[in-house]
């Protein structure tokens, strides 16, 4: 699909890392971007929309806090964005999932699993029905490739994700737009740390290409940034 400057997207969690990239990436290609971040610090995102000549417009939400995302739904409203991308995770550690707290585990299933999908109900109204609703998962998600176990509470977290958005898939069967889950490899991020495969820049131009090679296909997937397909 061919991208022009008319087309709009939303990003959801690009104050930095994959987010931040991706944001860039996008405009860098021609979109019309919104993106957010948490907070109302001067962010890495900031710096991307001084130089964007305009393109970039920054918003901000914390993605755990309903209120905050009803009032970024009330100021976009009337606006149309061909691509909502959520992106939104964090870790507590490759910890034992027997000696992960209570508190640990809720902050985790909350950022990671409940809000992405929290946001899309609230946000989803702004893509029209040829859009694409997209949300940053990870392989780590996926139940039959963990044959090594560890970081169990961030792969329960984005397992928990996917099953949500199969869920939201099956009960909006006739939904029009674009479904994507995708797992942009193992990054070297503050997340994905320093001994990671791949840099941010192998990983976010495909993961854009997928998005681009999706758009218009109803229906969901679960993809990585070279478009291959994650099991679920």
């Amino acid at each position: 699909m061919t991208q022009t400057a008319t087309q709009s997207a939303l990003v959801i969690g690009a104050s930095k890392g994959l987010g931040l990239a991706l944001a860039g990436e996008l405009v860098k290609r021609g979109r019309a971007v919104t993106a957010t971040v948490r907070g109302s610090g001067r962010t890495g995102l900031h710096d991307l929309a001084d130089s964007s000549e305009g393109r970039l417009r920054v918003e901000s939400v914390d993605t755990t806090a309903q209120d905050q995302v009803e009032a970024l739904r009330t100021r976009l409203a009337g606006e149309a964005f061909d691509l909502l991308f959520i992106n939104a995770a964090i870790t507590r550690g490759d910890v034992p999932i027997g000696e992960v707290s209570t508190e640990d585990f809720v902050d985790v299933m909350v950022t990671n699993a409940l809000s992405p999908m929290r946001v899309l109900e609230a946000l989803k109204e702004l893509v029209p029905p040829t859009g694409t609703l997209a949300i940053m998962s990870s392989s780590q998600g996926s139940v039959s490739l963990n044959t090594n176990g560890g970081q169990d509470l961030y792969r329960a977290s984005k397992s928990a994700l996917n099953q949500l958005m199969r869920s939201y898939a099956a009960r909006n069967a006739d939904d029009t737009r674009t479904l994507l889950l995708i797992n942009p490899g193992w990054v070297r991020t503050e997340l994905g740390g320093p001994d990671a495969l791949l840099s941010i820049d192998q990983s976010i131009p495909g993961v854009v290409d997928t998005l681009q090679r999706h758009a218009g296909e109803p229906g969901l997937q679960f993809l990585d940034f070279q478009d291959e397909v994650v099991p679920w």
